[in-house]
């Protein structure tokens, strides 16, 4: 009897072991759903998973474009976690004592496996955070996207703006060196011109008189303890916030309701001041928003608006449009500190020694505009008043602005545009050319006595004049209101950006003006 010819089918071991592995109950009783292949599925996934709740189920397709945000704020988030897991990694072989502290960092630049290329991806990472905040809060601004309702997470990121420097401020410290040393103790000094309360104010952030053991150990539980705890509860805020506040201000052209009422073929109207902006998912509830509202006037009918049209085909689900783009920010942004961390390694000069001033003395970069500052006018001026009536300035801002009109959108008019540009060239112009004028001339060669001219009354003057000035330049422009805002916002960011430069690339021995390749050794501050 002949044996019976058996047809063999071909097995599909990856679909089986997928199955195997998902089909029980073990699996599932940690993961509720399948991988999401239906807009139901993509919609169930995101409020159920812990990681992915804060996102909205759809998000505008304007709002996720690379040119409309240019991926700022991912890029801080990414990095603070980096900042985060290397900084805890470091503090294993690291101990805040002033006998061992430039060992330790030594050690873990020479001696640990990998603790060269952590230590440099921590410094790094640590500059690529300040400077992304401050380019952060320039496309908030310039896309108008603190209007209403967001202009409270506006101020909370004027806080962790504050928060980003106060962490890089306290870590700059830790390695112990000569360049940490002096940069402190300068910075220290300005907040020791408070009014009243200066020297207490700087015993208290230094815990003594003069930069030691007191101050290391304050600085390192305020960078590795304090400061990232207020930190993750003002990110966590912050993401919350967007998400209430109608996600990211992109210009979607959903009109007020899912349809406008007016008669069949007439324009639709203008938005007004109060009304709420749109967003990525549509109106928001504003105040007032479930009182009853007009009827419509006779022979009018409720019919769909191109612009509703538009809007719904402008919007994208979340998953996995956003979160790809999420996985590809955060791929960049380590892999691009890592290749830096390996091109460049991070400073460390000689041990911190209270009887060898470097000189230059320099803040850190971010500060040395305050020290710039300090060169030209009254201490309490530059290093006090001038910083907190600009972060007052900053916090009011939104509330100043109560246009609602263009929020979303890159400067909103070709006259912005223009305007910001005459801001930057007409400050940058006055601003080299008084530095350079103080440096060959000086002012209080020319008016010494008595000594408020000099400190006081000639800068607040010039200040005070010079932004008079671009005001008067811009009105034959007619400006609004926002449009004025933003000449003096671009020439705030101007200003500070030239200081820094200045005080960081072209001063010298002494806090003179020299070309930066004749800089001496140890003459940059970061």
């Amino acid at each position: 009897m002949g044996l019976r010819e058996v047809e063999w089918q071909p097995i599909d071991l990856p679909t089986r072991l997928v199955a195997l592995i998902t089909n029980n109950r073990v699996w599932r009783s940690v993961f509720r759903f399948a991988y999401p292949s239906s807009d139901k599925t993509r919609a169930l996934i995101i409020p159920a998973v812990f990681f992915l709740h804060i996102h909205p189920l759809k998000v505008s397709a304007r709002s996720i474009r690379l040119t409309y945000t240019w991926g700022l704020g991912l890029f801080l988030f990414f990095l603070f976690g980096i900042e985060t897991v290397t900084g805890i990694l470091l503090a294993f072989v690291y101990v805040p004592d002033v006998g061992r502290a430039y060992q330790d960092v030594e050690t873990m630049s020479t001696t640990v496996a990998f603790g060269a290329l952590l230590r440099n991806i921590h410094r790094w990472g640590a500059h690529l955070m300040v400077l992304a905040v401050f380019l952060h809060m320039m496309r908030v601004f310039y896309t108008g996207a603190y209007k209403r309702p967001r202009e409270f997470n506006w101020v909370i990121g004027v806080m962790l703006l504050l928060l980003t420097l106060a962490l890089s401020f306290t870590g700059y410290l830790l390695p112990w060196d000569q360049l940490s040393f002096w940069a402190i103790t300068v910075s220290t000094n300005l907040a020791g011109y408070a009014p009243f309360i200066g020297e207490s104010l700087r015993v208290l952030i230094l815990g003594a008189k003069e930069v030691g053991q007191e101050a290391l150990i304050r600085f390192y539980v305020l960078h590795v303890m304090l400061l990232p705890l207020l930190m993750s509860v003002l990110i966590g805020f912050h993401f919350w916030r967007i998400r209430k506040d109608g996600g990211l201000a992109a210009s979607n052209p959903l009109p007020r309701g899912a349809q406008a009422v007016r008669r069949e073929g007439a324009e639709a109207p203008a938005a007004e001041e109060d009304d709420p902006p749109e967003s990525a998912e549509g109106t928001l509830p504003m105040p007032g928003a479930g009182a009853r509202q007009p009827e419509a006037p006779a022979g009018a009918r409720a019919v769909p608006t191109a612009r509703v049209a538009v809007a719904r085909k402008q919007t994208l689900s979340t998953w996995p449009n956003l979160l790809i783009l999420e996985i590809i920010a955060g791929l960049f942004i380590t892999a691009v500190l890592v290749l830096m961390s390996m091109a460049v390694d991070a400073p460390l000069r000689d041990l911190a020694n209270p009887d060898v001033t470097e000189n230059p003395a320099k803040a850190p970069w971010y500060f040395v505009n305050l020290q710039e500052l300090l060169l030209h006018m009254d201490a309490a001026l530059a290093g006090v008043w001038i910083p907190a009536l600009l972060v007052l300035a900053l916090m009011a801002l939104p509330y100043v602005d109560r246009d609602l009109s263009h929020a979303g959108e890159w400067f909103g008019t070709r006259k912005a545009l223009i305007i910001t540009i005459w801001s930057a060239v007409y400050t940058a112009v006055w601003t080299t050319a008084l530095i350079v004028f103080d440096e060959k001339v000086g002012v209080r060669s020319i008016i010494g006595d008595p000594a408020i001219m000099p400190n006081w009354v000639i800068p607040v003057g010039v200040m005070v004049g010079l932004s008079a000035i671009l005001y008067v330049s811009i009105l034959p422009l007619r400006p609004s209101r926002r449009e004025v805002l933003m000449a003096y916002f671009t020439a705030f960011i101007v200003v500070y950006a030239q200081l820094t430069l200045v005080g960081s690339f072209f001063r010298g021995i002494g806090m003179h003006l020299v070309e930066p390749w004749n800089l001496p050794p140890g003459g940059l501050s970061f």
